[in-house]
Order: structure tokens, then sequence, then C-alpha cells
């Protein structure tokens, strides 16, 4: 099968979050598996070619139409440890993709429908024809519309679409005049079943253009699908998603373990497993110099994340103070781009400067990562909404005991100490509902409670979390049959 992965990011070499990560993680175990597989990104200025192999132009002149001009762009082929890329090179005065940034600008809703007519025209050009094209996120909602508007006339209509939706936050609202840029008619698409947008007719959506058009629909967990149907985390979409039912559903992601693997990484200074789980207390002795912590008798609690409305920075901030009171160290390592939550954390951070139990250190470091997730004993994610998250996976797979507010991905994946369901052998953190600081302080005492009170039971959580398969083996599977059932709609 032959599938090309769409996107805006691919860790390493663009990445601005999650999404990197499941394009190369995915992509990999496709690969793996068999399958010939193709990741399509814009090039931009601020890649990082340094992992790429054979990077050269595989194709010099590709002319793509947008808005009364053909732009000609240059197509790189390289190689991502076993992956093939393509980075496709806009030739423009506008210079789309050289800006410094992945996102952010002005103009993203032009610079991303230029990628997907030039995605497709590509494909058309050289002679490509995938059996899938994987779409991730609004930046790519145009390739499935633009596939059914257009090139299946021009002959591309074996090519079925899978389209994968990461976070329901970002759907893309534009003016309808993005569509006339890319060659579509205005007057066929928006509308209440195709791209118009449900809060503002006056507005073009893409990821609704993205869901209707697509064969197969799925978002990153099998609860935040539910989520996204049933609550308010559909975010205006719930109707839609409800019509497109029988072609949606929810695939939970995995974790890289060539990168994420504490007996195989790099970046920590003492590789262990569940077989060799005491050695740990190197790494944590390592995060406490390195952060200036006191070696003293008390669990680390980690938090390493965005710092935004989604990830529940005022829980966060609670959950620091919390700790602190009860027995516990503190590391966070955490960016925020809202100036009022970057405010809040940097104060937060000269009140407890002082402090020999807490360090805040307020920007990303991936050394500094691996370093925390390996020398934890919890980790505190109070997300308001969590499509999937990777940071409670990986840290049980460091032997980090997570607690988690009971969303998305996260109840797909943490099963409470005491009130889960689950066997006691597939419990591996704690659990709480609601969105509130008794809920948080909740879940935190019996954490912490059990780690000053009953080290053997906290020890057998570790090593519940570190023996789940939290790969990608399982996922591409799922991934596999989806793309089989629309290859034989051909």
């Amino acid at each position: 099968m032959y599938i090309a992965l769409i996107s805006a990011e691919c860790a390493p070499i663009a990445k601005a979050g999650g999404l990197g990560d499941f394009v190369l993680g995915l992509a990999r175990e496709l690969v793996r598996c068999g399958e010939t597989v193709e990741i399509v990104l814009p090039y931009y200025d601020v890649l990082d070619i340094a992992p790429l192999a054979d990077l050269q132009v595989v194709y010099e002149q590709l002319r793509v139409p947008f808005h009364n001009e053909w732009i000609t762009c240059r197509v790189f082929g390289g190689k991502l440890t076993e992956v093939n890329c393509l980075f496709i090179d806009p030739q423009s005065v506008h210079g789309l993709f050289q800006r410094r940034r992945i996102y952010g600008e002005q103009d993203d809703a032009e610079r991303f429908a230029f990628f997907a007519r030039a995605v497709l025209e590509f494909m058309l050009q050289s002679g490509r024809q995938p059996d899938i094209l994987h779409c991730n996120d609004w930046q790519t909602g145009l390739i499935p519309v633009l596939l059914y508007e257009v090139y299946q006339a021009l002959g591309m209509n074996r090519t079925r679409v899978c389209y994968t939706l990461h976070n329901l936050g970002y759907q893309g609202r534009v003016s309808e005049t993005i569509l006339r840029q890319v060659g579509l008619d205005p007057q066929r698409v928006m509308t209440a079943d195709r791209l118009r947008d449900s809060q503002d007719g006056r507005l073009a959506n893409l990821l609704q253009g993205g869901i209707v058009y697509s064969n197969f629909v799925n978002t990153v967990s099998p609860r935040y699908a539910w989520e996204i149907q049933h609550t308010e985390q559909g975010m205006g979409l719930q109707p839609l998603l409800n019509t497109y039912a029988h072609k949606f559903g929810g695939v939970l992601n995995g974790i890289d373990e060539e990168i994420w693997n504490p007996e195989l990484d790099p970046l920590i200074p003492t590789n262990f497993g569940v077989e060799t789980l005491p050695r740990k207390a190197l790494n944590r002795q390592a995060l406490r110099s390195r952060l200036g912590l006191q070696t003293v008798d008390k669990p680390i609690m980690a938090i390493v994340t965005r710092l935004d409305y989604q990830k529940g920075v005022d829980l966060i901030a609670h959950g620091i103070h919390d700790t602190l009171a009860h027995g516990g160290q503190i590391v966070l390592l955490g960016t925020a781009l809202d100036p009022a939550i970057a405010a809040q954390f940097a104060q937060l951070k000269q009140d407890t400067a002082a402090n020999p139990d807490c360090h805040l250190e307020l920007g990303y470091d991936e050394t500094l990562a691996h370093l925390i997730y390996a020398g934890a004993d919890l980790m505190l994610i109070p997300s308001r909404y969590e499509p999937c998250g990777l940071t409670q996976m990986i840290a049980m797979k460091y032997g980090v005991v997570p607690v988690v507010r009971r969303a998305g991905g996260l109840a797909d994946t943490v099963f409470d100490a005491n009130y889960s369901d689950q066997p006691f052998e597939l419990r591996n953190g704690y659990v709480f509902d609601e969105l509130t600081a008794a809920g948080l302080e909740s879940a935190l005492r019996r954490a912490l409670g059990l780690w000053h009170g009953y080290p053997e039971y906290f020890w057998q959580l570790r090593v519940n979390g570190m023996r789940s398969d939290l790969s990608w083996r399982r996922p591409a599977q799922r991934y596999l049959a989806i793309y089989a059932q629309l290859r034989a709609t051909v």
C-alpha cells in the first residue's frame, strides 16, 4: 500500500507539538509493517535538516495555481531514518514558508491553502497516486475538498482520504476568498453541509471541509471521539460529527519507543528498565543536582507541558502549592505564549525561587525533559481537555505515576489505583473528574500518601505503567485496517 502522510509538522525536523510526534511515530511503524510511506511537508526555513539523509531536489518545476498566478515550486526529497520525506518549496515573493516559524502568521490560512493545492498538484504532475492520503488537522483540511472537487476529474480517482483531528480547538475559520485562491467555487462549497461555518456563516471552516469530504475521520483517542460528539468539547462541530458518525472513530496514539525508552535513552545519566528499576534513583539524584533541589526523602512531582488554557494552568498552579504543602517536591518545564499566563508563572517562579523543594523552568529543553521523566516519581496533568496526550504515556514508560484529570486520551490510558474497574496489574495512576481544586487535591493527596505510607504499592504502580504496551504497534494495525477498508471502496 502506498500511503502519503500530509502534515504541517514532523518530529524532529519541524515540530511545534504532538502532531509532529504522531506523524513520525506512525510513519515509522507503517514502514516496519512493509508499507510504502511518504511524509509531505512544507519546506520551512526553520526546517532542521541535520537528521535528513540524501536531501536533494527531486522535482524542479512544479507549477501550482494560486490567486491569478502560477507559483513555481521545487520539491526536495530526503530520508528521515527509514521514512521517505518530501518538502514543497514555493519560489514566491510572498515567502510563504520563509517566516522563521511554522505557525502564527496572519496569513497562515493562505499559506496552508497553497500547500494543500501544491500537494495534489505534485501528485498529479509527478504521476503519483497514493492509495491513501492521510491528512492531519485544519492545515490540510482543503486536501480532501480539492481531491473530490478538482483532482478526481483529472484522473486521481483511486486515492482515498483518512483525516485525523488532533485538536478541535483549532478549526481554520477563514474568509471564503481563500477558497477562490485555490480554485474552488465558493457558491458550490460554501453551504451548511460543506464548508460554511456553523457559528459564522461568512466564514469557511477548513476542518469542517476535511470532515465532510474525507472517506474516514478519526481523532486520537476513543474517549476524545466520544467527547467531541456529545459534549462542549465538540466546539460547535457536534451535529456535523454525529451526521458523519458512520465514518468516524477514535484511534489512540502511541509513543515512539526509539526516542522514549529508559533502557536505551542516550539523554539520561543512567539507563534502567522494569528489572533494573532501582537504578532510577540515580537519575532522581541527577535531576535534583541539576535543578538545585535538596536531597530529601520526598517524591518529585513533575509538570512537563505547554502552559495554556487547555492544560488547566490554574490547577497546575494550585497543584504546585498543594504538593509543596503535603510532602512533595516540584519540577516544572513549560512555556506560555499567552502574556497573562507567562506573567502568572514568572511571578510563581519568583515566589518559589528560595524554596529548596521547587524549581520552575520556563522554557523548553529536550535533554532536561528526558531527565525529568527519568528522575521524577509523579507527573501532574490536570487538562481541561486532552485529545490524546503523550506526556502520561512517556511518564509511565519511565516509571513515573501520572495524576490526571479524566479527559480524552488520559481517560483511555490512566487507570486509578483505588477506583478503577481494571485488575490491579493494569492500574497505573490517579484520576480525578471535577475541574476543581478539591478534585485535584483528592488525587494528589492519595498519590502522595501512597508514596509516603505504602512504598511497595507505589512501586507496583510504577511497574504496571512500565509494562503497558504504549508503542505504535497496535495503533498502526488499526490504521492499516482503516486504510484497507477505504481501498475496498475503490
